[in-house]
C-alpha cells in the first residue's frame, strides 16, 4: 500500500515561536479630516467613567500624527463593551481649543454618536467586541 503525502499550505501551519493573539483588533477608519496638521488623540473606553477622555480605569489611548490618522488600530482588545472618542489637535498644543465653549478643533465618536451639548453618552457610542476583529468608521466633525 502506497502512502500519500499530505501537503498543507504554508499559511495553515503555525509559526514557530508565535504567540496566540490575546484579543481582537479594532481598526478605526477616520474620514472627513480637515487637514493633516497636528495630531489625533484617540481613546478606547471600556466604561462611561473613562469616556471620552480615558481618565478613568482601563482605557487605552493613542496619539497619532494627523498624516497617519486615516486608519489606525487598537490591538489585542479583550472582549467587552467599548466606545471610541477622537480629537484632532490641529495646532499640536495637546488640548482641545474652544471659543465660547464650542470646540475649534475636530472630534468624532464611534457609531457616529450624535453630539448635542457636549460629548455623547457612553451608551450612544458603545459597541461590542468579541473574539473577532472589529472595524469602526468615525467621521471627524468640525464646528468652527
Amino acid at each position: 500500500m502506497k502512502m500519500r503525502r499530505l501537503l498543507l499550505p504554508l499559511a495553515a501551519l503555525p509559526l514557530i515561536g508565535a504567540t496566540p493573539k490575546a484579543g481582537a483588533d479594532i481598526d478605526v477608519m477616520v474620514s472627513n479630516m480637515r487637514s493633516e496638521d497636528g495630531q489625533v488623540f484617540a481613546c478606547l473606553a471600556p466604561a462611561k467613567d473613562s469616556f471620552p477622555d480615558c481618565k478613568g480605569i482601563g482605557g487605552m489611548d493613542m496619539k497619532i500624527p494627523a498624516t497617519e490618522a486615516g486608519h489606525f488600530t487598537f490591538h489585542n482588545v479583550a472582549p467587552g463593551h467599548y466606545a471610541i472618542a477622537i480629537l484632532h489637535d490641529e495646532n499640536g498644543n495637546g488640548k482641545i481649543d474652544k471659543a465660547l465653549m464650542i470646540p475649534k478643533e475636530g472630534f468624532g465618536f464611534s457609531r457616529d454618536a450624535p453630539v448635542r451639548m457636549g460629548p455623547p453618552p457612553f451608551k450612544a457610542a458603545a459597541f461590542d467586541v468579541g473574539s473577532e476583529d472589529v472595524t469602526q468608521p468615525i467621521k471627524m466633525r468640525y464646528i468652527l
